[in-house]
């Protein structure tokens, strides 16, 4: 075990206060795009000091970008832009506002005829499976405006949503079209052995994702209140304006450069201690992506040296704990920030929902011989 320097013990400091301070201090929950900035800002300046002869004996000759650099900067600022998060959630929310009363009309329809527990399991499974072509984004897009168009009282509302991006975060990673976390893994394993295509994530985790939507799409069934007069959610939409479209999109953009910059100040501890640990370990130690990028995990862990079970593991752990709190992925961040969802708001369920996912399938993968591959 390597002993921690100076470095190291900020930068634990830093996933500590991460995680806390948004429970501890309302100004930075009610500011949380500017904090996880500030954040992100920090580990990166820390992770700038850390010594030559530290990072030669942890990297070798071979010592990739650490702390401030120009590519880093370039690829902070690009990347929300450029990966499409932004222009998404600009151009959708605009499209949303312009027709949100086509989209109330429709749910007031289909609940003429389809009970509101039927409709919110359906949604929650189908926005799930279908995250993996139409992205991640997109389908939190959609998810949002559909439940504002739902009879929901806000307890209710703010429940069904959790669940659903718990289902939108995991079944995106089907393809490598969902978001970033599949992008990296299969660009990572394309060569030997496993020589990874379009659906060889599917193919090889589709066998836990499929239950864990349906899964999903039960429970909202379960926490889906009655589709008497609940008024509160008409008042909170009618309230949005075009401003708030706009300036909705600049904190995404400000949040997604945010856990970018935490996850690469984060990178000496990650190389340093969660890749020495055996996989069984890592699947819980993956839970720090409940607050950092996931797909910055994604590309330290992920090797073709793995063996399929580590990969599934290692996977799954990190999608799972994505949705345990608001940073872990794209879809909670965006959901969060349309129907102003409080970081403790998220953790009452975010929180004890991961864990027991994260308990089963912990079990699922590793004690369970069941493990089915298709051949896509």
């Amino acid at each position: 075990m390597e002993t921690p320097t100076i470095i190291d013990i900020g930068l634990f400091a830093i996933v500590l206060v991460v995680l806390l301070g948004p429970f501890l201090v309302r100004k930075i929950e009610h500011n949380l795009e500017a904090f996880l900035f500030v954040m992100g800002v920090t580990a990166v300046t820390l992770s700038s000091f850390e010594s030559h002869e530290n990072l030669t004996k942890l990297y070798g000759e071979h010592i990739p970008h650490i702390g401030w650099n120009m590519p880093l900067i370039m690829e902070a600022v690009e990347e929300p832009v450029m990966k499409g998060i932004v222009p998404a959630v600009l151009v959708a929310g605009l499209l949303f506002y312009y027709g949100r009363d086509h989209v109330q009309s429709g749910i007031n329809a289909l609940l003429k005829r389809v009970p509101l527990k039927i409709l919110v399991f359906v949604m929650i499974v189908i926005l799930g499976l279908s995250a993996s072509i139409i992205t991640a984004i997109i389908a939190a897009l959609l998810l949002v405006e559909l439940i504002r168009a739902m009879p929901m009282d806000r307890k209710t509302q703010v429940n069904v949503v959790i669940i659903a991006c718990f289902s939108i975060g995991i079944g995106a990673v089907l393809t490598p079209v969902g978001e970033p976390l599949s992008t990296i893994a299969v660009t990572k394993l394309q060569g030997e052995p496993y020589h990874a295509g379009f659906f060889f994530l599917f193919n090889i985790l589709a066998i836990y994702v499929v239950p864990a939507c349906v899964a999903m799409g039960l429970l909202g069934m379960v926490f889906t209140g009655k589709a008497a007069a609940v008024k509160e959610k008409a008042i909170a939409a009618s309230q949005e304006t075009l401003k708030d479209v706009f300036v909705r999109a600049g904190k995404v953009y400000l949040f997604v450069m945010a856990l970018l910059l935490l996850g690469s100040g984060m990178k000496i501890i990650i190389d340093k201690y969660i890749l020495t640990i055996p996989p069984e370990i890592i699947y819980w130690v993956n839970m720090i992506s409940a607050v950092l990028d996931n797909a910055t995990l994604t590309a330290a862990e992920v090797s073709p040296l793995m063996g399929m079970e580590q990969l599934q593991a290692v996977l799954m752990g990190l999608l799972i704990s994505g949705g345990m709190l608001i940073p872990g992925n794209i879809p909670n961040i965006i959901a969060a920030q349309k129907l102003s969802i409080t970081s403790t708001e998220w953790a009452k369920l975010g929180v004890p929902l991961g864990l027991v996912l994260m308990a089963i399938y912990f079990v699922w993968v590793f004690y369970i011989p069941f493990h089915v591959q298709f051949n896509l």
